[in-house]
């Protein structure tokens, strides 16, 4: 019996634009993913790919100078692409859909304390007040792993080394009471050490909460860790999608390929590591083709003139390659990700 799972967000054929200085920039491009519920989905992509443009979308906080130009972005009956008001945003943003930012020092009050913070959110989206309130911040802060949450109630950010900090920005965003918890770049300035911790908490989280949650990262060892999809981006576009297990060992477009040739972990003693060559295209011009094309060593002719559509690689995984059409030339993956796939495979069914 094939499992059906419920969609509880899905974006159809979004195009996000940015005027700047008389110009045109088009940073989202034809974009549409779903999202289920309970489920962990990474963004991956490198810098300026349009990770967080899509997700600042969804909660309705894209500059002043961004608009949806065209789709949808559907969210219980309801198209967010067409919310205009402030009014309207304040009845999902937060307590529907809430984010934890990358950066705790600049997203905390320096002048509050953190239990006035964490209690602002409480009181505005659980409608909780004096004693109930003051209860529920203590329980979030034990929930977030902060020890003697009364003495921490009262103390400043100043106070919070930077992973306590992030863990009271989580608190202040699982204190919406949301359905969907985005992460951006949750761990980027953090040590390895505390990075593990916090994502660990995020997952004893999402089940506490029943949470459904997108984590934006380029660090696709955060990806292995949490995700159970993952859709890769490269120029504002969505050009690969599948289970975690699909994009790491079995990935179909050469973008991904050169993503996961970039890990450390496949650096070989003496050799350079791996990095793609070029430049991303500039996303003030109509790309032509596949975006990726001019970078791509195993571009075809027609990368350079035709979009590919999607191919179907699996009923879960999805890649915009031409490699992937019936008359294209058999291309092999780099033999350093060769290796990886198969020990990865091996690995999957307990080889």
């Amino acid at each position: 019996m094939k499992e059906t799972k419920e969609k509880i967000l899905s974006i159809e054929n979004l195009v996000i634009k940015f005027s700047l200085r008389g110009k045109v920039l088009t940073a989202i491009r034809d974009v549409s993913l779903d999202l289920y519920k309970g489920e962990s989905l990474a963004i991956v992509g490198e810098s300026g790919s349009g990770k967080s443009v899509l997700m600042k979308s969804i909660m309705g906080l894209l500059d002043k100078n961004g608009y949806i130009a065209q789709g949808k972005i559907l969210y219980q009956e309801k198209d967010l692409a067409q919310f205009k008001t402030e009014k309207d945003w304040l009845k999902i943003r937060g307590k529907e859909i809430a984010m934890v930012t990358q950066d705790p020092m600049t997203s905390l009050n320096p002048l509050k304390n953190i239990g006035k913070q964490i209690e602002e959110a409480v009181v505005l989206h659980q409608g909780l007040k004096g004693k109930e309130a003051y209860e529920k911040v203590l329980q979030l802060l034990r929930d977030v792993g902060i020890q003697d949450p009364e003495r921490r109630y009262k103390q400043y950010p100043h106070e919070f080394s930077g992973g306590m900090r992030q863990r009271i920005v989580i608190a202040i965003a699982i204190a919406c009471n949301p359905k969907i918890l985005i992460c951006d770049e949750p761990t980027t300035a953090l040590d390895v050490t505390i990075q593990a911790q916090i994502l660990n908490l995020l997952k004893t989280l999402q089940e506490k909460y029943q949470l459904t949650t997108i984590y934006i990262t380029h660090d696709l060892g955060v990806v292995a860790k949490v995700a159970d999809r993952v859709a890769v981006m490269y120029a504002g576009d969505v050009i690969e999608f599948g289970k975690t297990d699909e994009i790491f060992f079995n990935a179909k477009h050469p973008y991904t390929w050169a993503l996961i040739s970039a890990l450390p972990q496949l650096g070989e003693k003496g050799k350079e590591l791996y990095s793609i060559k070029g430049t991303p295209p500039n996303l003030f011009k109509e790309i032509k083709g596949d975006a990726f094309a001019p970078r791509n060593p195993y571009a075809l002719k027609i990368d350079f003139v035709e979009t590919p559509p999607y191919f179907k690689v699996s009923d879960t995984h999805f890649a915009k390659t031409w490699l992937m059409h019936p008359n294209a030339p058999k291309v092999e993956p780099p033999e350093v990700l060769k290796k990886f796939f198969e020990e990865g495979r091996l690995y999957a069914h307990g080889g």
